[in-house]
């Protein structure tokens, strides 16, 4: 058997798992004195997905939902299983409202939970977290690394 067939029949099982992509730092904000690792939400795909399905979400973890404009926004908890803080925060990374201990929707019609004003930044965090570190209206949020594309 040639040699070349004989090490792809041994890379095939491998698929891309054998591809080991170069992976960026995991991105950072820091919010009222805290640091959280947060996965990013960019496109409109991975802001419908958001934290769904989810069952848990460590201490010190969130998602970062940024938007291409700042606008009113909306977000609800459809197949969302744990309870969250909703923290919104306009163009200058200011918070402008925040929807706190959220719970998961049980049964449609799932709520709505609204900005206070325009925003084009969102942090989801487990419930609690921001009574916790005292956050309030007005604290900036910053942003440690690059979001990247937002689409």
């Amino acid at each position: 058997m040639p040699k070349f067939l004989i090490a792809a029949l041994l890379l095939l099982p491998c698929g891309h798992a054998c591809a080991a992509p170069a992976q960026a730092a995991p991105l950072a904000v820091t919010l009222h004195g805290q640091r959280f690792a947060v996965e990013l939400a960019t496109n409109e795909a991975a802001r419908e997905r958001g934290l769904m399905m989810r069952t848990s979400l460590a201490p010190g973890r969130g998602m970062l939902f940024v938007f291409p404009d700042t606008a009113p926004r909306g977000f609800w908890m459809k197949n969302t299983l744990i309870p969250l803080d909703i923290l919104y925060f306009d163009a200058q990374r200011r918070l402008v409202s925040a929807q706190l201990e959220v719970p998961p929707c049980k049964a449609d019609p799932c709520a709505i939970y609204p900005s206070a004003g325009p925003a084009r930044y969102v942090l989801e965090l487990s419930a609690g977290t921001a009574k916790r570190i005292g956050v309030r209206d007005g604290d900036v949020l910053a942003i440690e690394g690059s979001v990247g594309a937002v689409d």
